[in-house]
Protein backbone atom coordinates (compact mmCIF):
# COMPACT_ATOMS: atom_id res chain seq x y z
CA UNK A 1 0.00 0.00 0.00
CA UNK A 2 1.33 3.60 -1.08
CA UNK A 3 1.80 5.36 2.00
CA UNK A 4 -0.62 8.27 1.34
CA UNK A 5 -2.90 5.54 1.55
CA UNK A 6 -1.79 4.32 4.41
CA UNK A 7 -1.29 6.81 6.58
CA UNK A 8 -5.09 8.31 5.01
CA UNK A 9 -6.30 4.85 6.40
CA UNK A 10 -4.70 4.96 9.56
CA UNK A 11 -6.47 8.46 9.84
CA UNK A 12 -9.36 7.32 9.09
CA UNK A 13 -9.23 5.21 11.82
CA UNK A 14 -7.21 6.74 14.48
CA UNK A 15 -7.61 10.53 13.36
CA UNK A 16 -9.93 11.73 16.50
CA UNK A 17 -7.26 10.60 18.58
CA UNK A 18 -4.85 13.11 17.70
CA UNK A 19 -4.70 16.57 18.73
CA UNK A 20 -7.22 18.83 16.82
CA UNK A 21 -4.11 20.87 15.58
CA UNK A 22 -2.00 17.67 14.03
CA UNK A 23 -5.87 16.35 13.07
CA UNK A 24 -5.70 19.51 10.81
CA UNK A 25 -2.70 19.27 9.49
CA UNK A 26 -2.31 16.07 8.16
CA UNK A 27 -6.30 16.31 6.95
CA UNK A 28 -4.50 19.55 4.86
CA UNK A 29 -1.79 17.64 3.90
CA UNK A 30 -3.01 13.99 2.70
CA UNK A 31 -6.95 14.74 1.86
CA UNK A 32 -6.22 18.56 0.58
CA UNK A 33 -3.27 17.71 -0.80
CA UNK A 34 -1.23 21.05 0.24
CA UNK A 35 2.26 21.69 0.55
CA UNK A 36 3.94 21.92 3.62
CA UNK A 37 4.71 25.68 2.85
CA UNK A 38 0.74 26.56 2.24
CA UNK A 39 -0.20 24.86 5.49
CA UNK A 40 2.74 26.52 6.95
CA UNK A 41 1.12 29.79 5.50
CA UNK A 42 -2.22 28.71 6.80
CA UNK A 43 -1.49 28.08 10.10
CA UNK A 44 1.63 30.86 10.83
CA UNK A 45 4.10 28.55 11.26
CA UNK A 46 7.40 27.55 9.64
CA UNK A 47 7.17 24.75 7.14
CA UNK A 48 10.08 22.70 9.61
CA UNK A 49 7.15 23.07 12.29
CA UNK A 50 4.57 21.42 9.58
CA UNK A 51 7.13 18.49 8.90
CA UNK A 52 7.72 17.68 12.71
CA UNK A 53 3.59 17.71 13.30
CA UNK A 54 2.87 15.80 10.40
CA UNK A 55 5.90 13.49 11.22
CA UNK A 56 4.83 12.80 14.91
CA UNK A 57 1.10 12.41 13.38
CA UNK A 58 2.36 9.48 11.68
CA UNK A 59 4.27 8.12 14.28
CA UNK A 60 1.39 8.36 16.75
CA UNK A 61 -0.89 6.77 14.21
CA UNK A 62 1.40 3.92 13.38
CA UNK A 63 1.57 3.68 16.89
CA UNK A 64 -2.36 2.99 17.20
CA UNK A 65 -2.22 0.48 15.02
CA UNK A 66 0.96 -1.32 16.05
CA UNK A 67 -1.49 -1.53 19.78
CA UNK A 68 -4.76 -2.09 18.27
CA UNK A 69 -4.62 -3.54 14.76
CA UNK A 70 -7.99 -2.19 13.67
CA UNK A 71 -6.86 -1.24 9.94
CA UNK A 72 -5.27 -4.61 9.49
CA UNK A 73 -8.37 -6.56 10.53
CA UNK A 74 -10.24 -3.89 8.73
CA UNK A 75 -8.41 -5.20 4.83
CA UNK A 76 -8.12 -8.92 6.20
CA UNK A 77 -11.77 -9.41 6.61
CA UNK A 78 -12.41 -7.22 2.98
CA UNK A 79 -10.21 -9.14 2.01
CA UNK A 80 -12.46 -12.33 2.64
CA UNK A 81 -15.65 -10.78 1.77
CA UNK A 82 -14.15 -10.44 -1.44
CA UNK A 83 -13.07 -13.87 -2.05
CA UNK A 84 -16.57 -15.31 -0.91
CA UNK A 85 -18.18 -12.71 -3.23
CA UNK A 86 -15.60 -14.67 -6.41
CA UNK A 87 -16.75 -17.66 -4.84
CA UNK A 88 -20.62 -17.12 -5.02
CA UNK A 89 -20.01 -15.99 -8.79
CA UNK A 90 -18.90 -18.75 -10.14
CA UNK A 91 -21.51 -20.75 -8.63
CA UNK A 92 -23.35 -22.25 -11.38
CA UNK A 93 -27.18 -21.40 -11.46
CA UNK A 94 -29.72 -18.67 -10.46
CA UNK A 95 -30.79 -19.55 -7.12
CA UNK A 96 -32.26 -16.46 -5.56
CA UNK A 97 -30.48 -17.16 -2.57
CA UNK A 98 -27.03 -16.66 -4.63
CA UNK A 99 -28.27 -13.17 -5.64
CA UNK A 100 -29.23 -12.34 -2.30
CA UNK A 101 -26.05 -13.13 -0.69
CA UNK A 102 -23.83 -11.57 -3.56
CA UNK A 103 -26.00 -8.60 -2.58
CA UNK A 104 -25.48 -8.46 1.34
CA UNK A 105 -21.37 -8.56 0.99
CA UNK A 106 -21.19 -6.10 -1.65
CA UNK A 107 -23.06 -3.91 0.49
CA UNK A 108 -20.82 -4.86 3.44
CA UNK A 109 -17.67 -4.34 1.14
CA UNK A 110 -19.38 -0.76 0.09
CA UNK A 111 -19.76 0.48 3.51
CA UNK A 112 -16.17 -0.95 4.34
CA UNK A 113 -14.43 1.45 1.44
CA UNK A 114 -16.25 4.40 2.54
Amino acid sequence: MKKIQHIAMLYDFYGKLLTLKQQEILSCYYEHDLSLGEIAEEFGVSRQAVHDILKRGEKLLEGYEEKLGLVNKFISERDKLNQVLSLIEGLEGHDPLKGIIRQIIKEIVEIQQE
